[in-house]
């Protein structure tokens, strides 16, 4: 039950976000940020796996299903929120180069000519 709920509030942040930056299709990234959940739970899982295969301590056969849940969940959501990052860190990149290239108010009555040099000096 846990789950579901972090699996829908994930999923409504990144869909929060497309649609604050507007971008196509924002039900898409409440998909994108399920995956990034269940794959940041599968990457760590390997890692882990790999750990108990190394250090020989066979503590996976050994542990309950609510603690390795307990061990996946902050990893699953750290991989989620570094996803949610870089989409929000480049969405806003574009965002602001495209502000920078609406025109200005102080712009009106100026040839294209005039506009493009002073956007160039600055």
């Amino acid at each position: 039950m846990l789950e579901i709920v972090i699996i829908i509030i994930i999923g409504r942040q990144f869909y929060e976000l497309a649609k604050k930056y507007k971008q196509k299709l924002p039900w898409v990234y409440f998909i994108v940020g399920i995956v990034s959940y269940y794959g940041g739970a599968f990457l760590g899982g390997i890692f882990l796996g790999i750990f108990d295969i190394i250090s020989g301590a066979n503590i996976l056969e050994t542990m309950n299903d609510f603690l390795l849940m307990l061990i996946f969940l902050p990893i699953a959501v750290l991989s989620c929120w570094g996803t949610y990052q870089l989409l929000k860190k480049k969405w806003h990149k574009e965002y602001l180069q495209e502000e920078q290239n609406k025109p200005k108010i102080d712009d009106i009555g100026k040839s294209e000519d005039e506009i493009a040099s002073n956007q160039d000096f600055f």
